[in-house]
């Protein structure tokens, strides 16, 4: 079975910035990557195949493909994890999620399709109103 992670980001306005944020971590340490306190216990599985799923303001967004898993200690002797990434943002159609400390384990079944390029979203209006009705 295929897994994912869901994880919010953090002071992200739009997959446009969390874009640049990637591109300035890939050139300045060779690879797009997150860093956080937890390492996944079925890392594994996530290795499969799997992405992280990136909510941003109430929405999920986009996805990038996770290549590596690398646990190590931060310059303070704190044990963190290093997901590693595709640099490749992957936009998803978008579905609203609640927010969450952390990340979350996502199974493939539940996890939202890619969205097809040149797919248009509706005017701003009707996005809401769609969101509010948990139908986009």
């Amino acid at each position: 079975m295929l897994l994912h992670l869901i994880k919010l980001a953090v002071r992200v306005e739009d997959l446009d910035e969390l874009r640049r944020i990637q591109a300035q971590r890939l050139q300045t340490h060779g690879h797009a990557f997150h860093i956080t306190r937890a390492v996944p216990k079925r890392a594994e599985e996530l290795l499969s195949g799997g992405s992280i799923y990136w909510v941003i303001k109430g929405l999920v967004t986009g996805r990038q493909p996770i290549l590596a898993i690398e646990d190590f200690l931060d310059e303070e002797g704190v044990r963190r994890c290093r997901l590693v990434l595709d640099p490749n943002l992957v936009e998803v159609e978008r579905r609203p999620c609640k927010a969450f400390q952390g990340w979350r384990y996502l199974a493939g079944k539940d996890a939202p399709l890619d969205r097809i390029a040149g797919q248009e979203e509706p005017p701003p209006e009707m996005a809401a109103e769609l969101r509010r009705l948990g139908l986009w």
